[in-house]
């Protein structure tokens, strides 16, 4: 029997949002009152609004306002400069599980990497390595919770929820300091 989200993702809350650009295309950031409750990354801005409606399809989304768009360029200067601390308040959405890989996605610092069997392992759930593979795959909250420093056993990348080549470049991005 699947588990139940410790907090809806569609759950109907006011998601107030701000789409811009960065060195990796399209980013929107998107805040509930708890906090960031999206990061997400791609080519487009339309594409990147029409997934924030899909998460929140019952929330009321208003629209950019002034203290979101300051939040964009906080978070934009975080992709840009990888080594900044991530120091503002999330919303994090999801099932007990993926949580748990996320909080410990949250202690792998920048310009390192663990694999998917690794992450399993230090949350105390060794045999759960596709599980730990498909709670990145569903992490809104790009550079925030870095799922992106998670890679295979030999050490390459793998896939990317934003593209296999925004995770190389992050990587990168991380290794140059």
């Amino acid at each position: 029997m699947p588990r139940k989200p410790d907090r809806t993702p569609g759950a109907a809350t006011l998601v107030r949002f701000a789409v811009g650009k960065c060195s990796l295309g399209s980013i929107l950031v998107a805040r509930s009152e708890k906090g960031i409750c999206a990061i997400l990354l791609g080519d487009r801005a339309e594409s990147l609004e029409r997934d924030l409606r899909r998460r929140f399809p019952q929330a009321p989304l208003p629209g950019r306002d002034p203290d979101t768009e300051a939040l964009l360029a906080k978070v934009a200067r975080v992709v840009e400069n990888p080594h900044l601390v991530v120091d503002f308040p999330l919303d994090v959405r999801g099932t007990t599980f993926q949580r748990r890989v996320w909080q410990m996605l949250r202690t792998i610092p920048a310009g390192s990497t663990v694999s998917y069997a690794e992450v399993a392992r230090r949350i105390g759930a060794p045999r759960s390595v596709r599980a730990v593979a498909q709670a990145c795959g569903a992490n809104a909250l790009a550079v925030a919770v870095p799922c992106h420093r998670v890679v295979r056993s030999d050490g390459t990348p793998s896939g990317y929820r934003w593209g296999a080549d925004r995770k190389r470049a992050l990587l990168e991005r991380e290794a140059r300091r």
